[in-house]
């Protein structure tokens, strides 16, 4: 009797354990388009590109803007120089220009002078005119020494941040010789170091435009692996921040969030996810985790004004950052090496992340757009019911995700496809978060989109 208990007792665990495993992911699809382009990704090549932007002495935004080998004016013009270099070889319908913003000396402590400064934008225009969906991956080209107001010092800036715009060079090199339905953006932005002023001067004119701006991917300190302070190594992981609750959101977004409790679930949030989920598929022993905050602690970059004003935006970042390299002038204390030199930049460890951008963006570029007016019935019961309307640009969709995790966990934990544009589901809504993403007849997914209460 004493055997058949515990055999009885040891069926039952077996099955609460089944019951609790994450449900298989198969509804993820590797393209193998894409996955041949991340091995297209070099990181020679983005050392090489490093190397140059370091050759340059300092990238300050008030440096030199004449000369031809020192300064930001330099760096301005070779990072141009090398976005009509690929456009040349891949023949491709590419826009190159430097974008010019006037900084007022009177209204910033980091610019003493009105100057003039300057971003550095490729436009690779999409090949559908009924998608007007723009993708945009950025970097900050200038540097800068302890001193914010240091424009004759060496400064060097290899990891922050010419590793990210190394990033915004490879991705551009590669991409151009391809083409997308929807428009994709590489950008090098001046003024990071002074106040966020040229990501804030692109944010504000795509707004005042009204750009279709779907996802803004900030790489900024993507090249180091090991931690100051403690010396900790992490070469296989990046971090992606993203926001919490919106930066900027209607009355109604706010009841409609608090109804959902989504105070997870912002549309950056999701980017971060995708990206998450994304690398996943086409990285093999890489990963980007979310970092369920804006940015580091008290910090900020340059994805913070596409935030404020309205867009979805999330930042990629090394895991482990190191601070005696950081906004650091070059020199040697108590047998530590200070300076953000070329020599302490992981170039493989910077071509993943390279990877990871470039798979996030692919991905989203081919897939449809994300679903609109998806509401959720408000009633008393134990089925839930959402409904949606079709996305009204981009490669038209074969059907939907319906996601859902528990209410405890941060990733979607399960997909169901459904070819219409609603569905019933024998799933709680007191029990799960849910969200629907559009999915194309080449299997590519869009963004989640959470649900907003309807009330009948």
């Amino acid at each position: 009797m004493k055997f058949y208990s515990l055999l009885l007792f040891a069926i039952a665990s077996l099955m609460i354990s089944c019951s609790q495993t994450e449900p298989k992911k198969d509804t993820y699809n590797l393209d193998n388009n894409i996955a041949s382009l991340t091995k297209e990704i070099s990181a020679d090549s983005i050392k090489d590109h490093i190397s140059h932007m370091v050759s340059f002495g300092t990238r300050h935004s008030l440096s030199d803007t004449t000369s031809a080998t020192q300064g930001i004016g330099a760096a301005r013009r070779w990072v141009a120089s090398k976005f009509l270099q690929f456009r040349k070889q891949n023949n491709a319908e590419m826009s190159v220009e430097l974008d010019p913003l006037v900084v007022d000396g009177s209204n910033s402590s980091r610019v003493p002078y009105t100057v003039t400064m300057k971003n550095v934008v490729a436009i690779l225009k999409g090949t559908d005119p009924n998608d007007d969906r723009v993708i945009l991956i950025s970097g900050h080209l200038d540097s800068r020494n302890s001193d914010a107001l240091d424009s004759i010092n060496a400064a060097p800036g290899a990891n922050d941040d010419a590793s990210g715009v190394a990033v915004v060079l490879e991705l551009a090199r590669v991409l151009s010789a391809k083409k997308f339905p929807c428009t994709l953006i590489f950008m090098a932005v001046q003024g990071e170091e002074q106040g966020l002023l040229g990501a804030r001067h692109m944010a504000t004119k795509m707004r005042e435009n009204n750009i279709n701006l779907i996802a803004m991917l900030n790489n900024d300190i993507v090249g180091n692996s090991v931690a100051s302070e403690t010396g900790d190594k992490n070469n296989q992981t990046v971090r992606v921040f993203s926001e919490m609750i919106p930066a900027v959101e209607s009355e109604e977004d706010t009841r409609n969030r608090s109804a959902m409790k989504s105070e997870n679930d912002s549309p950056s949030r999701q980017l971060a996810r995708y990206a998450s989920e994304t690398a996943k598929i086409y990285l093999d022993g890489f990963t980007a985790t979310i970092n369920m905050r804006p940015d580091r602690f008290l910090r900020g970059g340059d994805h913070t004004p596409f935030l404020q004003n309205g867009f979805v935006a999330v930042r990629f970042t090394e895991f482990n950052e190191n601070y005696t390299q950081q906004h650091q002038n070059l020199r040697e204390e108590n047998g530590i090496e200070y300076g953000d030199k070329l020599k302490f930049v992981d170039f493989e460890y910077a071509a993943n992340v390279a990877r990871i951008n470039l798979a996030t963006m692919v991905s989203l570029a081919k897939a449809p757009g994300a679903p609109q007016q998806v509401t959720m019935q408000v009633n008393l019961g134990n089925i839930t019911n959402l409904s949606w309307e079709a996305p009204s640009g981009g490669p038209a969709p074969k059907g939907y995700n319906i996601l859902l995790r528990e209410t405890y966990q941060p990733h979607w934990e399960k997909k169901i496809f459904v070819e219409g544009t609603s569905a019933e589901l024998p799933y709680s809504k007191d029990n799960y978060f849910f969200a629907v993403q559009s999915v194309g007849t080449n299997g590519h997914e869009s963004l989640m989109v959470i649900p907003t209460p309807k009330r009948q």
